[in-house]
């Protein structure tokens, strides 16, 4: 079987081309699989959901870790879960009924399953493309085979690489990953940016040649202040550096939550956190609701066993005025 049919093997064709799933046209009706939290607001700036604004749809995933198959039905707790054909099949459904579809991933794509060792990573972008990914970060799995290694595969990913705190310019990562990019959706500008863990202790150095890791703080504050300059009503960061630590000094999502509070949006990876509610937290630095809004953190465990959703509405004048948070089984719900 050569590798075209291989994907077409796993069921990716058809499932994106599936119509319908109930309870998936609204925040309302998330309740579907898994809701991980209401909708929440902050009087001063965010107000409630309210289907006559423009909305925008933020899925994502992190740490799939060429999980390609559902866990076998002897994988204990996991039993059953995940798949890529089921979170195309979901994926396809949620665009079906909202026009604004943005799709993000927080890196570790790579390593975990005989795919990645015979393939190299083609499948696993392959499958990305196919199920119309936006924008990944990397993590620190997608350096093993090298940089020439994901050089290599990066004609297979039809979607962009972020990643502001590793400086990519003394490596052939060069020209193929870029601190951040801009969509925009009917008028409204959204951010996007990367950040990745430091190698130290995770990635050798023969394998991240020429890719110098940075303070990802200051590299987030210095996007932001470009993204927020180029008129961006929302600033996403895909994250690579870990939910939460024992040492508060380690850089991780709370952290930089805290840290830089022009930030709307953390989606995290690394630590395979399963959140069961999106975190939030306030930006007058206390952790408590402050005058400008509010930066919200989510995660959503590891090997595609969740699709997590964060729904952002904006007014009139294109500000954010609401959102709220969800997560998705993938489980067999999503056969066909």
């Amino acid at each position: 079987m050569n590798r075209r049919d291989f994907v077409r093997s796993l069921g990716l064709g058809g499932a994106v081309g599936l119509g319908g799933f109930a309870g998936l046209d609204g925040i309302a009706g998330l309740a579907g699989p898994r809701p991980l939290s209401a909708a929440t607001r902050n009087p001063h700036r965010y107000g409630p959901l309210i289907d006559d604004d423009f909305r925008l749809v933020v899925l994502h995933t992190n740490d799939t870790h060429s999980r390609m198959d559902p866990f076998p039905m002897d994988g204990g707790r996991f039993a059953g879960l995940g798949g890529a054909a089921r979170r195309a099949t979901l994926i396809r459904r949620v665009r079906e009924t909202n026009e604004h579809v943005l799709l993000l991933d927080s890196g570790d794509i790579f390593q975990g399953t005989p795919y990645f060792n015979f393939f190299g990573g083609e499948i696993e972008f392959r499958a990305m493309t196919a199920m119309g990914y936006d924008v990944a970060t990397l993590g620190n799995h997608d350096f093993d085979n090298g940089v020439d290694g994901l050089v290599a595969m990066l004609p297979e990913a039809d979607f962009e690489f972020v990643s502001a705190n590793y400086d990519v310019s003394a490596s052939a990562l060069a020209g193929h990953v870029r601190p951040y990019t801009v969509r925009e959706f009917d008028g409204v500008k959204v951010g996007i940016f990367g950040l990745g863990i430091a190698f130290e202790n995770l990635v050798l150095a023969s394998l991240h040649e020429g890719v110098r890791y940075t303070d990802p703080v200051e590299a987030a504050r210095n996007a932001c202040r470009q993204l927020r300059d180029q008129g961006c009503s929302l600033v996403i960061c895909v994250s690579h550096l870990g939910y939460r630590y024992a040492d508060p000094d380690r850089p991780s999502d709370r952290t930089l939550a805290e840290a830089v509070p022009d930030i709307d949006l953390i989606l995290g990876g690394h630590t395979h956190t399963f959140l069961d509610e999106a975190v939030v937290f306030g930006r007058d630095g206390a952790g408590s609701q402050g005058e400008t809004g509010f930066t919200v953190v989510n995660q959503v465990g590891w090997g595609g066993m969740r699709l997590g959703r964060v729904d952002v509405t904006f007014d009139s004048g294109r500000e954010a005025s609401g959102w709220a948070a969800a997560g998705y089984d993938i489980d067999e719900r999503l056969d066909v």
